[in-house]
């Protein structure tokens, strides 16, 4: 992972949707089997402001703007399923995001803007990164073992993380979905976790 440099008291931060549980521990064990040494320090997520350096004084500005940015979306359906990899541009392996491409297209185009504005390197593909920057050999295997993971579950907020000295990220705060009216919050499908569900090979 590329981080900004940082000077002064400036502050690494990022901005993403955290895959919930139990999705996240069976993503989180399959990047650590493959080897990936970044696992235990990036919980699973779909990204929608890569890691961005900003000054400790626009911290108040930045979590403000993001609030203003949630209170504009509502809840979404996303479903994660099957494997790709952007090799042989970059090597990373991913779990393809199928259905809530739309709702993760929206807010990081309306994030990336005010205090975030910022170009993008790349054009933005939602996904979750199971294995990066690890020997082919590798990244064949994380391309292979999550090709059946299969997962549904229901998006009400995005997270702000933190890059901290021990080179950890960490969620700092939440920013739930509260645009739309409450009868289409309302008629959002019920998705419910069951223990074991979204494993390697399961229906």
């Amino acid at each position: 992972m590329k981080l900004p440099e940082t000077s002064g008291e400036q502050l690494r931060i990022g901005v993403a949707v955290t895959v919930p549980q139990p999705y996240s521990a069976t993503l989180q064990a399959a990047r650590g089997r493959i080897g990936d040494p970044a696992g235990p320090s990036i919980p699973p997520h779909i990204t929608l402001l890569g890691p961005t350096a900003v000054e400790l004084g626009d911290l108040v500005a930045v979590e403000q703007h993001l609030h203003e940015v949630a209170s504009r979306h509502r809840p979404f359906v996303l479903r994660l399923r099957g494997t790709g990899t952007f090799r042989p541009v970059s090597p990373v392996v991913f779990v393809q995001v199928v259905e809530g491409i739309a709702g993760c297209e929206a807010l990081e185009r309306d994030i990336r803007t005010g205090p975030l504005e910022q170009a993008l390197r790349f054009n933005y593909h939602p996904h979750v990164t199971v294995a990066h920057e690890v020997p082919d050999a590798a990244l064949d295997l994380a391309f292979v073992e999550l090709s059946l993971f299969d997962a549904t579950f229901v998006v009400h907020a995005f997270h702000s993380y933190e890059y901290c000295e021990d080179e950890v990220w960490r969620p700092v705060r939440d920013f739930p979905l509260t645009g739309g009216s409450a009868l289409a919050a309302s008629r959002l499908p019920v998705v419910r976790t069951v223990p074991g569900a979204g494993a390697p090979g399961s229906s």
